[in-house]
């Protein structure tokens, strides 16, 4: 395998490690915090209650059919009431169990759910341009801060794209997904990795079939600038890191 040989095995399931671990979870250490905590006295944006009256196709067989990756979008905005949809399918939590660990509308390994959503507003309905963080709990959104030319550092961060270049920052949004992988690794310890990764997956895949079933366009991006996007975020880059982006933008209609 010479140069792929460390790739490769981390492709490989190693759940029997497990066998020969004390994770944290076992050692009796503290879960940590599911969802990421926030100043109660910012700037919240309550999301409308998800519909599928909003929907122009229901059939899940025609959204499969149809799933395509779109980089081409028109200039039309999309409605609160749409991002709303798009962000309870791909993080919408569904029910809780006794522990306290949520049931969504995506599966995940253990119900660990390392994951954050941050969002590239650049063009939603009643909505200031600018980075917001998804609140599950609350199904709301919560405003960090504004971003001048904003669509131009999307553009840096998401690098040079194959195929059709610079059309990040001609989304409407553009969903950022972090993992915090402790919120994993405390009870799959060193099989925590290759499960965030598979997690991560069912997301995006979930906001494909949400934006077709929409007639939006979406298009998984994973060439970006890792410090880049960390940097401006605000995260660590460490015990927080941002793993997955995704454009969305109203599909150019046909001639």
């Amino acid at each position: 395998m010479g140069k792929y040989e460390v790739e490769r095995n981390f492709l490989k399931s190693n759940f029997y490690k497990l066998k020969s671990i004390k994770t944290d979870k076992m050692k009796g250490l503290p879960q940590p915090e599911g969802i990421k905590r926030y100043n109660p006295d910012s700037k919240i944006i309550s999301l409308p209650t998800v519909s599928a009256d909003i929907l122009k196709k229901q059939d899940i067989f025609q959204c499969i059919e149809d799933r395509r990756s779109i980089r081409q979008y028109s200039e039309e905005a999309i409605s609160l009431a749409e991002l709303s949809y798009l962000l309870w399918v791909t993080q919408g939590i569904t029910g809780t169990n006794k522990a306290g660990l949520t049931f969504r509308t995506v599966p995940c390994s253990g119900a660990t759910h390392t994951f954050e959503t941050y969002l590239f507003i650049m063009n939603v309905v009643g909505l200031e341009k600018g980075i917001y963080r998804y609140l599950p709990m609350e199904h709301a959104l919560l405003f960090l801060f504004p971003l001048e030319d904003i669509d131009k550092k999307l553009d840096e961060i998401s690098l040079e794209q194959p195929f059709i270049p610079h059309f990040t920052k001609k989304s409407a949004i553009t969903f950022a997904w972090s993992t915090t992988p402790y919120r994993s690794e405390w009870k799959f310890d060193v099989s925590a990795h290759k499960k965030i990764l598979i997690d991560v997956g069912h997301i995006c895949e979930n906001l494909y079939l949400a934006g077709e079933s929409l007639d939006m366009g979406v298009c998984a991006i994973g060439i970006y600038d890792q410090d880049a996007v960390d940097n401006l975020l605000q995260l660590d880059g460490d015990e927080e890191f941002i793993i997955y982006l995704a454009a969305v933008g109203k599909k150019k209609s046909k001639r």
